[in-house]
């Protein structure tokens, strides 16, 4: 049996259509910035039917989700046609830009008509092939007009020009407050001049209106990076990942990349390299990871060839140098090191910046001026003093200077344990010790490290300036264990003066006359004529002053 329909057909039909009119339009989509929502509507129209309309659209949504090899492989198709607007080939160069495929980008220009994109395009392939005759020319044909200039600022920006990038955003927003977006890119500039508290301040104009834009989203997380730490950035970053989309590919490769630094360089060989060429700051990343994981070579390989443009680039490709040099011995490295550190800290733009005076200060550690290190690493002390690194150098620094108190208060405050088994913090905080009258205290470092080489050295640093200042007791101790590894005549000469040294100040009562007896047994360890002759007179002493020896 055939069951009636509970409607009639004509219902079923007002249903269909109705359900048709709830389908977004296309103007919706673009509307709302929902370019994957666009895509997935022409695609729709598109098997039903080819339309050069269509294509156009599905060409700009491609572009605007940075699917630029999908927008361009659209743009090549539709060259191909007998009619296609003549914009068509300046996009298809605009893709090319953004792949990275300049010179093809450069090619496809020549044969298009002269337009105002087309010199906004050629500006920037000026930049980004370094042809700064070419740079000069475009840019005096830029025009007082809102595209023309944001171009203009942009190159501002790359060239770290910020100051004069905010100045042309700030002057476009006077006269058209409601483009939001310019607060985003003054917020970058501020975020490269370190300013991030009013970064995050302009940004949150944009977020309040576009509260999930990926690029604001992710300069956010950037900022609470600098202001707070890693896990700060990864709460604000959260949200972005669980919504981000695979085929917003640009954006997906950002937040991938800023994941990493977020995280300490966690997953650093599994992600870096692949955006080395994707994204810039991908490379100076992977290069700051092999440093950290004492890789100097692969740092170096990954750097060499880098032209630098910005400070950024100058100075890890100096602390690379530098590093190189010290490992090697090699001036040259140290050279080309303080060159690029004096570049940059003697720059106009960057004198009185934070990076710019520890470049001067890395630029005045590698002369050994250690004054002029004080003076610049004092003006920049109150933003690094809980950090290691920092303290590391700033320590290094005031011990070289002669400021021994102070370094060894530098010294004190660092926690990392890498830092702390490093032979040059162990050696030269048994100095600052031994300068600071607290020479048993770099008798205890002696003791916790291991026999090697560097312990070796470390006991005749501590004999010798031990020596040097009167510590006679420590001097003793130490020189009779390096004539026990090495007994030669230096040795017992030092041995020998540091006894007697501790005898007269047993007897001037500046030391206990109980230590009498032990610098007897030290100098029993030597077989040596004079030895019997210099225990004579004190054991006569001793028994003298009631003294058991």
């Amino acid at each position: 049996m055939i069951l009636s329909r509970s409607k009639p057909a004509s219902s079923e039909g007002a249903r269909t259509s109705a359900s048709r009119k709830q389908i977004p339009k296309l103007e919706e989509f673009l509307e709302k910035r929902d370019y994957t929502g666009a895509l997935t509507l022409l695609e729709f129209n598109s098997n039903i039917g080819d339309s050069l309309e269509t294509d156009l659209w599905m060409g700009y949504c491609a572009f605007h989700l940075g699917d630029y090899k999908r927008a361009a492989t659209i743009y090549e198709n539709l060259r191909k046609k007998d009619y296609t607007p003549q914009d068509i080939s300046t996009n298809l160069a605009c893709c090319y830009f953004y792949l990275g495929m300049y010179p093809e980008s450069q090619k496809i220009l020549e044969e298009t008509v002269d337009d105002k994109l087309r010199t906004r395009l050629l500006f920037h392939l000026a930049h980004k092939m370094g042809n700064e005759s070419k740079l000069m020319e475009y840019h005096q044909m830029l025009q007082d007009v809102i595209e023309d200039q944001l171009s203009l600022a942009s190159i501002h920006y790359l060239q770290a020009h910020y100051q004069e990038a905010i100045d042309v955003y700030k002057r476009i927003l006077l006269d058209n407050r409601d483009y939001l977006a310019l607060n985003v890119y003054v917020a970058l500039c501020y975020y490269k001049l370190d300013y991030y508290d009013v970064a995050q301040e302009v940004l949150q104009v944009y977020l309040q209106k576009y509260p999930d834009s990926a690029i604001a989203i992710n300069l956010k997380a950037c900022n609470h990076f600098r202001l707070y730490d890693g896990n700060a950035a990864q709460v604000e970053m959260k949200q972005l990942i669980e919504k981000i989309s695979s085929s917003f590919s640009s954006g997906h490769d950002l937040i991938r990349h800023n994941t990493v630094v977020f995280r300490a360089g966690e997953n650093a060989l599994q992600i870096l390299p692949n955006l080395v060429d994707v994204i810039p700051e991908a490379r100076l990343n992977l290069v700051i990871y092999y440093l950290k994981q004492d890789d100097v070579k692969a740092a170096y390989d990954l750097i060499k060839d880098l032209e630098p443009a910005v400070p950024q680039e100058y100075i890890l490709k100096g602390i690379v140098n530098a590093v190189i040099g010290q490992e090697t011995n090699s001036r040259d490295g140290i050279k080309t090191a303080q060159q690029y550190f004096q570049l940059v800290g003697s720059s106009a733009s960057e004198c009185d910046t934070i990076p710019g005076r520890q470049c001067m200060a890395s630029f005045f550690f590698l002369y050994r001026q250690f004054e002029r290190v004080r003076l610049y690493l004092n003006s920049i002390k109150t933003y690094f003093s809980n950090q290691d690194n920092f303290n590391f150098n700033y320590a290094q620094a005031q011990a070289g200077a002669g400021y021994f108190k102070e370094a060894e208060e530098a010294f004190l405050m660092i926690r990392n344990e890498k830092y702390k088994n490093d032979y040059v913090y162990i050696s030269l905080l048994s100095y600052c010790y031994i300068m600071n009258k607290k020479a048993e205290l770099a008798w205890e470092l002696y003791l916790k490290m291991d026999t090697s080489a560097e312990s070796f050295n470390l006991l005749q640093l501590i004999a010798n300036a031990c020596y040097k200042v009167g510590e006679f007791w420590y001097a003793a101790k130490a020189f009779d264990m390096l004539e026990r590894m090495d007994p030669s005549p230096e040795h017992w000469e030092g041995k020998r003066g540091a006894c007697c040294g501790t005898f007269q100040y047993i007897v001037a009562e500046k030391l206990p006359k109980e230590l009498l007896s032990e610098v007897i047994q030290i100098l029993k360890n030597t077989s040596n004529s004079q030895v019997d002759q210099i225990i004579r007179v004190m054991r006569k002493w001793g028994k003298e002053n009631r003294v058991n020896c």
